[in-house]
Parts: C-alpha cells; structure tokens; sequence
C-alpha cells in the first residue's frame, strides 16, 4: 500500500503548480485512498447474484468517483469565479482557447480525487471481480462442469460455491484480478502522460518566463492571505461598530478593541468595486507591465477583460 499510495502523489504530483495547493492536492489523494480503503471493509458487500453483481460493482467504483469529482468542482474557486463572470459579464471577452483553459483546469482539479479513487478500486480488484464474475465463460475454464453456469459463478466473489468447484473459484478469481489491476496500471499510465502533455503544452504557451510565472504564484498566494486577512478585520471591526450603534456599547476582548483603535473603518466598498475585483481572470499586460490579477487591474484602474492594447490576448489562467 506504501507503494501504491508514493505512486499516485508522483503522478498526481504534476497538477500542481505551488507548494500550497501540492499539498492540499496531497491531502485529497490521501484522504481519497483512506476513504476507499474504509468503504472497502465497511460498506463493500458484493450480492453475489447474477444481474445485481454488474451493477453493484460498477457502482461501487463510479458513483463514489462522480461524488468526489462532483465535490471537487464545487470547492475549485475557478468554479464560482466563472459563475460570478458569467453572472456580471458573461463571456464574451474569452475566446476559445480561454475557455477550454478554464474548465481543463476545473476538470484537471476535480479528477484528483475521483482518479485516485477508480485506481485504488482496480488494484484493489474486489469491486471488479464482483461485476464480471458472472460473465466469465464457462467454456474457458478447463474441465468446468456443464450442470454449472453464470448463477454459480456470480457467487464467486462470496466464496459461495460447491466444494468441487473450489479450484475454478480460484482461477476466476486470480483471472478478473489480473485483468482489474491491468486496467489500473493502464490509467495510472495514460493520465501520467496526459498530464505530461498537458504541462508540456502550458508551459510552451505560456507567456510568462519560469522565474515570473514563480513569481505571479507567490503574488497569488500572498494577495489572497493578506486578502483574506484583511477581510476578516475589517468584518469584525465593522460588526463591532454597527453593534454598539444598536446596543451602545460593544464587548471586544484586548486584542479587538487594539484592532478596532488602530484601523479605523469608515464603510464599506461599494458593489462596482466586489464586482470588479470577483470572476475569472485571464493574464493581461498593460502597455507592456503585467497585471496580476483582478485587484491588480482595479489598483491600477484598468477597465474590462478584454484584449491588451497591443490587440493581443495573453491567454495564462491564474490558478
């Protein structure tokens, strides 16, 4: 399992561009592989009956997969900055290339988990060899009994059969783990080289040297703490005025009324400026100086998304 688990952080290691988000990445992959360790002992219970076996398996590996993708699209910011985008402005200031690079980096995102969770499945073998157990062909097995048929190799992954077929049970079994752990090696490697072609494909495009796009990274990570930071201060100390406008008075602890004493909040920023500063942000230069972002933009006055002075569009989603 040490193995398996290094296997998938080195693969899945390639979506990530900060150490941040490698981690958070790290700790989807890692949470994914408890969760169907977890649901293999506790949940897994194949009904070993022809007709239900099929269904049940793949259920057992896709409709975990869909919720985890599911919930990794809504937890990606990209998610609800092109909702806002679509809302405020639409989309007609992307062009198609910068819409497929926005939702191939949703998409990208939200496959961490859902992937993690199909290879551990396969590798596993459990919840394939419940589904196809039933349709293994009596005829490939060597001196099968021809009484038998599907109703007794469903039974298979129960250890449910006859003391005589004792030994094809194992053979169906070892076979259909054979063909699952395959299937799992054969998407490790295919979505390895996918994410090789596609980093490869990025960085040829990107208009940003290594050492810039390093630097934009920090910029990103470091505007949204202090952002984030920011915001957090500047909602208490303006609860803790409107609270003691209503109460006359207000209880704040040592550390709020130094806070309250040392910023002074007036208000607070009108719509126009939310609206400016929120949605997807594709990279712009200004008459050659790089905007980092949408507060970036709104700092410096700049209005709209659309192409750059020069007539052309530099096409570098923030992540």
């Amino acid at each position: 399992m040490a193995a398996l688990i290094a296997e998938n952080f080195r693969f899945l290691s390639l979506f990530f561009k900060s150490k941040d988000v490698m981690i958070f990445n790290g700790l989807v992959a890692l949470g994914t592989v408890g969760s169907e360790e977890l649901f293999s002992v506790v949940a897994f219970n194949c009904p070993c009956s022809p007709a239900r076996n099929y269904i049940y398996g793949l259920a057992a590996i896709g409709v975990p997969a869909l919720a985890l993708f599911l919930i990794g699209v809504i937890w990606n910011n990209h998610t609800w900055n092109l909702v806002a985008e679509c809302h405020k402005r639409g989309t007609k200031n992307f062009s198609a290339a910068a819409t497929f690079l926005l939702f191939g980096s949703i998409m990208g995102r939200a496959s961490v988990a859902p992937i993690t969770w199909s290879v551990i499945s396969l590798l596993r073998g459990e919840a394939y060899i419940c589904a196809l157990s039933e349709f293994v062909k009596p005829s490939s097995l060597d001196k099968f009994p021809a009484e038998y048929g599907a109703d007794v190799l469903a039974k298979v992954p129960c250890r449910d059969v006859p003391a005589n077929l004792t030994k094809f049970r194992d053979e169906v079994t070892r076979r259909l783990r054979y063909e699952s752990q395959l299937f799992g090696w054969l998407l490790i490697g295919i979505v390895a080289v996918l994410i090789f072609l596609t980093k490869c494909l990025k960085h040829c495009c990107s208009p940003l040297s290594y050492r810039q796009e390093a630097y934009w990274a920090q910029y990103r990570s470091n505007e949204d703490k202090l952002f984030r930071r920011t915001a957090e201060v500047h909602s208490r100390i303006l609860a803790a005025k409107n609270v003691k406008q209503f109460f006359g008075f207000v209880a704040l602890d040592k550390e709020e009324k130094e806070l309250v004493q040392e910023f002074p909040v007036e208000g607070v920023q009108p719509s126009p400026q939310w609206n400016a500063i929120t949605g997807v942000y594709i990279y712009r230069e200004n008459k050659g100086f790089p905007l980092y972002s949408r507060l970036h933009k709104w700092a410096k006055g700049v209005e709209g998304n659309g192409p750059t002075p020069e007539g052309h569009e530099l096409l570098f989603l923030a992540s």
